[in-house]
């Protein structure tokens, strides 16, 4: 009896010990609901996250794409804008210098001296025009766009500083005339002493 009354109080201080959910708990028991929901909802992250990369990734072409596009329409804007210098020196070579020429206050050792001055920048703009041909249109020099629309730029400037030359040397040569023209006019004036 000894031994019952001693399992007995075991039991119930045991019984007293254990948090009184245990004590109703039972079996445990497996949830399929909770492990389908649990693989849906991973699965769902999953395409959640490939959408997000396929996104990333298609932003990242865009991007690339919107910086071609932009490199290339500041490329377009050098070239017009040596196309534009360009037709300014023609224009200045077409009147301006005919005038020059032209005029009888230029001597006739003076013409090859600015016939030469004229051609030099002449030749140069050809040269910078076939240069940008080359560098547009061939590939075996292997530049990047970056270094394309540096050396346009530059090109740029070189065509904007002939342009600036040119009418330099026109306004010279246009005081020399005007010059030469006072001068003579001074010289052959009648006096009425």
């Amino acid at each position: 009896m000894k031994n019952k009354h001693k399992t007995l109080v075991f039991t119930i201080a045991l019984a007293l010990c254990l948090p009184a959910g245990a004590a109703c708990q039972g079996m445990p028991v497996y949830d399929n609901t909770n492990f389908v929901s649990l693989v849906k909802s991973l699965v769902e992250s999953a395409k959640q996250t490939a959408n997000l990369v396929k996104t990333v990734n298609f932003l990242k072409a865009q991007k690339e794409s919107i910086e071609k596009v932009n490199s290339v329409v500041q490329d377009l804007k050098a070239v017009r804008e040596i196309g534009r210098n360009n037709q300014r020196l023609i224009a200045v070579m077409q009147d301006d210098l005919r005038d020059i020429l032209n005029s009888p206050y230029i001597k006739p050792e003076e013409v090859s001296r600015v016939t030469e001055s004229f051609s030099a920048v002449v030749e140069n703009s050809l040269e910078n025009a076939r240069f940008i041909d080359e560098i547009l249109s061939s590939d075996h020099l292997k530049m990047s766009d970056a270094e394309r629309a540096e050396v346009l730029k530059q090109k740029e400037l070189e065509s904007k500083e002939m342009v600036t030359d040119v009418r330099l040397k026109t306004k010279r040569y246009r005081e020399i005339i005007s010059f030469r023209e006072m001068q003579d006019k001074i010289n052959n004036r009648e006096t009425g002493f």
